[in-house]
């Protein structure tokens, strides 16, 4: 099942943004769209955490990840 959310136009302004790019020191994510995916199906459709779909990544560790992001102001 095709899940984008973002097309690619819309997502190569904001990919080079976002934490975890090669250039950054440390882990590098590889899965920053899918995860910036999740969190706008989660805010389109105002479901609970539990009911991202897999597709999107283990729903509590995407859950994480936003709220450290959140923490941190990104």
């Amino acid at each position: 099942m095709d899940r984008k959310v973002l097309r690619d136009d819309q997502w190569e302004p904001i990919a080079p943004l976002l934490p975890g790019k090669t250039t950054d020191c440390g882990v590098t994510a590889k899965d920053n769209r899918r995860f910036i995916e999740g969190v706008l199906w989660i805010a389109r459709t105002g479901s609970p955490w539990r009911d991202l779909p897999p597709e999107f990544g283990h729903w509590h560790r995407v859950y994480v990840r936003y709220n450290r992001w959140s923490h941190k102001g990104i």
